[in-house]
């Protein structure tokens, strides 16, 4: 199982961190090791100062794909939810700076946690999805899936000619804009379509 992130997929998220938009999607990965067990709480790591939140819709991939047509990659997923990418934005500076990966900043233990999936149903239309992140109640992020450059299934046609594509891979679709630091005693709450899919505590 992998984890493919899609960076600088809403046109305000990129402009907010000064980012040039894209012309064709940026996509990086993270380890199986980066997911967060359930209930467990996200402990901001000792090598960062600046660790950044950023809320996205997943998709969960339940068919084995590779070099998908777009108009057919609606059949490679049917559940979706929301979740956090964590960014260690000090680290990802420093690494940007000197023209070096930046997996360190993105890639570490506890990295991605996830909501609880829900079935997509057959009038669902996943262009047309709220998603917003609260934290100690107030809302600091907030999105709709109508904003994104690219959508979910030209997502899934694009990294498909390039990876492989294995059922339980996840896809997380990039984030909207109003991303920010966290610290310790932050409470997060994550929703789509107004329901809570995922609680966390920071340490």
């Amino acid at each position: 199982m992998k984890i493919i992130c899609i960076g600088r997929n809403y046109a305000d998220h990129a402009k907010e961190l000064k980012n040039e938009v894209p012309t064709e999607p940026v996509f990086f990965l993270k380890p199986d090791t980066s997911l967060l067990p359930k209930r467990n709480p996200f402990f901001i790591p000792e090598f960062s100062n600046d660790v950044h939140h950023e809320l996205e819709l997943v998709v969960r991939i339940n068919k084995l794909g590779k070099n998908i047509e777009e108009r057919f990659a609606h059949r490679y997923y049917n559940e979706i939810t929301v979740g956090l990418d964590f960014t260690a934005r000090d680290l990802q500076a420093e690494c940007k700076a000197k023209g070096l990966p930046w997996e360190k900043a993105k890639a570490f233990d506890g990295s991605a946690p996830l909501g609880a999936f829900i079935k997509l149903k057959k009038d669902d239309d996943i262009q047309a999805m709220d998603i917003e992140l609260l934290k100690n109640g107030e809302t600091v992020q907030k999105g709709s899936t109508s904003d994104m450059i690219f959508s979910v299934d030209s997502l899934v046609s694009y990294v498909s000619k390039f990876v492989t594509l294995k059922i339980g891979d996840l896809l997380f679709t990039g984030t909207p804009a109003g991303v920010g630091r966290v610290v310790i005693n932050d409470r997060l709450e994550a929703k789509l379509q107004g329901e809570t899919l995922l609680k966390l505590n920071v340490k």
